[in-house]
């Protein structure tokens, strides 16, 4: 204890909300230091060295623009480690970058969130990258507890509270009381599939093929859950299937919202499954509490009204639906009390 103590006063330990989309690092006593895409450009040398080229939001510049001897990749895929070489250097460039030179002859402890339903091999994947990356002890949080816990929800009281991680990759419901999940589902649709479902829908309708970066921009600009009678439109750039050549059209709000409607159905389904096994006392407290949304997809506009619709309880989003999950591990950082209580393996 006297040693861990000591420790901390040489280190900065780290809070890591390792996203499908984003990574965000919150340091003790600092607050979140960064928040940068999860993307790696990595060029290979000999066909099997992997040099580290960019990480991060420079990386994502890269996205869809590489030469055939480097690559932009994304080392998570749906919520867990596809890729372990690139996420462990992704993690160890993330530590460098926010570790204090000065104290950096002492590792940190790091907590890292992670989705509902990880299985152990994919939990020992993430342990064992973080250890790589210089961790001296490593906490995994399940990342719909630290979102509670970032949405200022009272998960240590008796009392029924429902909240709704929508990630990039997956989307995590949990009913959660006395510090523990009592009811939870993982579905792997998220911020990605959403993006997905946006090109399948210009391939289908104007035969034309759009980039990754295209449709997170159409999702951003006109991305709706549910009409409200307004209308916008937007020029979207691609490449002619037929002709092969460069292309432009011009797609409606209402498009992308009918592009939308069937990923967002699973994740109005996952919340109603889950309701439906939740006891009947705790239900009884969600009646009262509502469901709070977090995760970039809870800034997807009418949302809140789509799961209102479907569920009949109040909904709200959080205050900073991006940065809840690292500000709930960072909370559980900050309490050495609250972290064993919440922590799902050591």
């Amino acid at each position: 204890m006297i040693f861990d103590t000591l420790m901390g006063w040489f280190s900065n330990d780290l809070a890591v909300d390792l996203g499908t989309a984003n990574t965000l690092i919150y340091v003790k006593g600092k607050g979140i230091v960064a928040n940068e895409p999860s993307v790696v450009a990595i060029q290979e040398t000999d066909g099997r060295t992997k040099r580290i080229l960019a990480v991060g939001k420079e990386a994502k510049e890269m996205v869809g623009r590489t030469p055939g001897s480097i690559k932009a990749i994304r080392p998570l895929k749906e919520g867990v480690i596809a890729d372990f070489d690139v996420a462990q250097k992704m993690l160890e460039y993330f530590i460098r970058m926010t570790h204090n030179n000065r104290k950096s002859f002492v590792r940190p402890r790091i907590i890292v969130s992670v989705p509902i339903g990880i299985t152990e091999v994919e939990k020992r994947a993430v342990r064992e990258s973080a250890e790589a990356a210089g961790a001296r002890e490593v906490y995994l949080i399940e990342e719909t507890m630290a979102a509670a816990l970032g949405a200022g929800m009272a998960v240590t009281e008796p009392g029924g509270n429902m909240v709704v991680d929508i990630g990039g990759g997956t989307t995590g419901v949990a009913v959660i009381s006395l510090a523990g999940i009592v009811v939870s589902k993982s579905v792997k649709v998220g911020g990605d599939r959403l993006d997905e479902s946006i090109a399948q829908y210009v391939k289908g309708s104007y035969s034309m093929l759009i980039g990754e970066r295209t449709s997170e921009m159409v999702k951003i600009k006109l991305g709706k859950a549910m009409g409200n009678g307004d209308v916008g439109t937007m020029n979207v750039k691609g490449r002619d299937l037929r002709a092969g050549i460069p292309k432009t059209v011009e797609i409606t709000s209402e498009e992308v919202r009918e592009a939308l409607s069937s990923p967002l159905s699973s994740i109005v389904e996952s919340i109603k499954q889950t309701l439906e096994r939740t006891p009947p006392e705790l239900a009884a407290d969600i009646v009262d509490n509502g469901i709070v949304l977090t995760g970039g997809g809870a800034l997807l506009g009418g949302i809140d009204d789509l799961i209102n619709d479907a569920t009949g309880l109040p909904v709200s989003v959080a205050e900073d639906p991006l940065t809840s999950v690292v500000l709930g591990s960072g909370k559980a950082l900050d309490e050495l009390d609250l972290l064993k209580e919440v922590s799902l393996w050591r």
